[in-house]
């Protein structure tokens, strides 16, 4: 292994000093001379025509500005692809899930906008609202939108191989019915905004983990050209996809009340908005038929899956895209047939989340693989090493795997005291019973969609030797600014000290496609690598003039410029940087970069193909104690094996894996909206209950090291496999506690409970 100075160390996170003192600025800190506020009247009905908006009564409040409806936005759409845009900034015809956006007020204070809004009179005609996916689907059912037959947001099939055959060739067939649970991103930031239009166009601080998607929206949404709209990104407080990575109607309203007024405009969501109405994870329902020989072999898989897609279509294409295309890895499966349907509902929004898609059928295929392993009395971990793949592999759906850790990493656990001595440690007496549960999953890094994909990044060499690193990639929590400083440093032979990041500012900085999908390690790092090469190149081949020897020769480490196997040729970087910028005339230096994939086209239709430019793996022990009479479970200990090809900044690989294994038990036991007629009955993080910190168990992280080839320096992502992984290992370890298997989530006491007292009956 080549020997690296900044790469691979643990290295603190770059940004850590600024938050930790407070000196870090957040979209809702940002406050300006004559701010206006803006305040959003939402709709009491879940599904209901707009007849009449009287506005009258709040535009006479002393302190309002300005008012907005529907009508102000000329019937314009945003989504995800053309032809799936059908939300409004403002519902403008009718409100298609309970306290959708109807109205928007700005005013001098938040208190009188907020007053402003309760004034707005609307008339509605309340339409019955349908809120059960299944239901949504059968004829006769009321219609979202009228156009749409049977509810039908979007459908998705694969099918590859020959399934029935398969099915009628193998020793054992099972079906099984999964659900996953309404959840959501969890983020403590809402959205939040100050816009400001001038003559040089919109100016917008938002609390953005995409700022280019934005970008885009707010160019089509008035009519203007990308060069007109500028995007400067503050601090986020978290993402995970879902809000944060699209835009709200805040951002619109915000832009047009300043259009309007000649004044900035703030709004800030309140946690109460962030519940009711924003993005969540599509709770979906899985049919899974798995088929097996009587030695463990995987044969065949069958998926169904149904999504409640809520009141629009936003990224859930792309939902129901991934929930098929990562099925047919981490094991071999030969024959394999998907049917994925997406159902407008009268609830809110699904979207994008972390583990995005992945988590759900990853969870259905795990646990019935376990499942079946039961019944053929084969031990959990032999049948996932039995089936796992190993690199180089291609899917039957041409998913090309270049590294994979994953039986390296099963192993390992399978070796894990946690787990070979899970019999003997079984007893702990009274009504607690001890668990032990294993998975394995993968996760796809360097996620690519249609349209622009690039990530881009410019390095600036100053005259005295520091550096400025510009890069459209955000660093939404997970660290990724200082992992990417770490690229830059490293290929100048610099400390980090000696490299600057600054915030993306659309203005400035290179376009990039986003943080989503596991991609800005990978593709903002190949381009800052890149752009870092550029700089030293340039300086090499200075260099090399001056001592008269090949530009290859000029070897950066340490600060320090030297030629290979000459080491009196030596000089510091600061001294050559100076030398470079005032050679001739003066030069100025600047690296260039940006990313390629280096892989054939998929097809999205079909769902051939590689989603992204590589696959990491996760394998993962829980141990969990049930309570029999109550049945509450604390989990007790997860143990990570990771395969994210190489950890570039093990505290970054660390805390990542710990954070989403936390996620990924919230969801598996704790998190759940509870819903009634498109109503969310808890709509406050007291009763949604999130996992707190009493609730984490103890995490240890193995790195299993793969180096992958299109990565760089052989990373692949390392924020959202154990996010997948999670929900199987802590089912599968209550399982192993109970005797029970429970296939929907979250596993509550109750449903522990109800279904104890179940097996007693019939025993």
């Amino acid at each position: 292994m080549e020997e690296y100075s900044i790469i691979g160390k643990r290295i603190p996170r770059v940004d850590g000093r600024m938050k930790v003192t407070g000196e870090a600025r957040f979209a809702a800190d940002y406050s300006f001379p004559g701010m206006l506020w803006c305040k959003l009247l939402r709709s009491p009905y879940p599904h209901a025509k707009i007849l009449n908006i009287d506005t009258s009564r709040a535009e006479r409040l002393p302190g309002v500005r300005a008012v907005l409806t529907g009508k102000d936005f000329h019937g314009w759409r945003w989504g995800w692809m053309p032809k799936t845009r059908d939300e409004a900034p403002l519902a403008d015809d009718k409100v298609r899930y309970l306290a959708e956006a109807v109205a928007a007020v700005a005013a001098v204070d938040e208190d009188t906008a907020e007053e402003a809004a309760e004034l707005i009179r609307v008339d509605y005609e309340e339409l019955p609202g349908v809120f059960d996916p299944e239901e949504a689907m059968k004829e006769g059912a009321p219609q979202v939108y009228e156009h749409v037959k049977n509810n039908l947001s979007w459908e998705f099939h694969m099918d590859f191989g020959d399934v029935e055959k398969a099915f009628r060739e193998s020793d054992l067939v099972r079906e099984d019915r999964f659900e996953t649970g309404r959840v959501v991103t969890g983020y403590l930031e809402p959205p939040a905004a100050v816009a400001m239009w001038d003559s040089s166009g919109i100016t917008i601080w938002a609390a953005k983990q995409s700022p280019y998607f934005p970008y885009r929206q707010l160019a089509a949404c008035f009519n203007l050209p990308l060069s007109k709209v500028r995007i400067i990104q503050p601090f986020i407080g978290a993402g995970f996809g879902g809000t944060k990575n699209d835009s709200v109607t805040g951002d619109f309203c915000a832009c047009l009340f300043s259009k309007m007024t000649g004044r900035p405009v703030k709004f800030v969501y309140s946690m109460e908005e962030v519940l009711m109405t924003c993005r969540r994870r599509h709770n979906m329902i899985i049919s899974n038929k798995m088929g097996m020989k009587k030695d463990g072999t995987i044969t065949a898989m069958h998926s169904r899956v149904i999504a409640d897609g809520g009141g629009h279509t936003a990224i859930g294409p792309l939902t129901m895209y991934l929930t098929g295309c990562m099925s047919t890895i981490p094991y071999k499966l030969p024959n394999f047939k998907h049917d994925a349907y997406r159902i407008f509902t009268n609830n809110p929004v699904g979207a994008a989340m972390r583990g995005h898609g992945v988590t759900h059928t990853r969870f259905a295929a795990e646990i019935q693989m376990e499942m079946m392993a039961e019944d053929l009395g084969i031990d959990p971990a032999a049948i996932r090493l039995k089936n796992a793949i190993e690199a180089p592999h291609e899917t039957i759906n041409k998913v090309t795997v270049s590294s994979c850790g994953l039986s390296e990493g099963l192993k390992t656990l399978a070796e894990n005291p946690i787990w070979r001595d899970r019999e003997k440690n079984k007893g702990i007496g009274g009504p607690i019973a001890h668990g032990i549960g294993l998975s394995g999953t993968a996760y796809l890094g360097g996620a690519r969609q249609r349209g622009h994909q690039s990530c881009a990044a410019v390095v600036r060499l100053c005259e005295d030797g520091s550096v400025d690193y510009l890069t459209g990639a955000t660093d939404c929590g997970q660290g990724s600014d200082t992992v990417l400083v770490q690229i830059v440093a490293e290929e100048l032979g610099l400390g980090i000290e000696d490299v600057d990041i600054k915030r993306v500012d659309t203005a400035v900085t290179p376009c990039d496609a986003g943080s989503y999908g596991s991609r800005v390690t990978v593709l903002a790092g190949q381009a800052a690598q890149k752009a870092a090469q550029d700089v030293r190149d340039q300086l090499a081949a200075f260099a090399a003039e001056q001592w008269g020897v090949k530009p290859g020769d000029i070897f950066f480490r340490n600060r320090q410029v030297t030629v290979k196997g000459s080491p009196e040729k030596t000089m510091p970087f600061q001294k050559l940087a100076q030398a470079a910028c005032y050679s001739g005339s003066g030069a100025v230096i600047v690296g260039k970069g940006y990313s390629q994939y280096g892989l054939e086209e998929y097809d999205f239709d079909k769902g051939v193909g590689n989603a992204g430019t590589s696959y990491s793996f996760t394998s993962q022990l829980s141990g969990v104690d049930v309570d029999l009479e109550t049945g509450f479970v604390k989990c007790t200990d997860i143990v990570i094996a990771h395969d994210c090809g190489r950890p570039l900044n093990p505290i970054n690989v660390e805390a990542q894996n710990q954070g989403a294994a936390v996620q990924g038990l919230g969801q598996t036991l704790y998190e759940g909206f509870r819903m009634s007629n498109g109503r969310t009955l808890n709509p406050n993080l007291v009763d949604y209950k999130m996992p707190l910190s009493l609730d984490a168990p103890r995490i240890e992280v193995i790195d299993i090291i793969t180096d992958d080839p299109d990565g760089p320096y052989g990373a692949k992502e390392a924020s959202e496999g154990a996010i997948v992984s999670t929900p199987p290992s802590v089912v599968s370890a209550i399982h192993d506690a109970t005797g029970i298997w429970f296939k929907e989530q979250p596993i509550t006491p109750e449903k522990i409970v109800m279904a104890l007292r179940e097996k007693k009956a019939k025993s």
